[in-house]
């Protein structure tokens, strides 16, 4: 484990007493239980932070897609036009 610093923390009485229910059922000292909600709540803003770049980015993409699909819409129809009187010819 990496060096270890000692650190103060002021906290509610009610929030320490919680804490303690937890860490006496789950047989930890009060600097582990710290140690792993500061682990957790990194992860978690990690997590949030790259679900929000993903969320932007899909958001960019939607317009590109949007214009590409338009575009492919256009060209069908343009070959549509094209090819069914040919089709229609052939039914006869």
């Amino acid at each position: 484990m990496a060096e270890l610093k000692r650190i103060m923390i002021s906290i509610p009485n009610t929030l320490l007493q919680e804490v303690d229910g937890i860490i006496a059922m789950d047989k930890l000292s009060r600097s582990q239980f710290v140690r792993e909600a500061m682990r957790l709540y990194i992860e978690d803003r990690k997590r949030k932070a790259v679900r929000d770049m993903m969320k932007k980015g899909y958001q960019e993409m939607a317009v590109i897609n949007l214009s590409l699909a338009e575009e492919g819409l256009m060209i069908d129809s343009e070959v549509f036009e094209t090819i069914s009187p040919t089709l229609l010819a052939e039914r006869e």
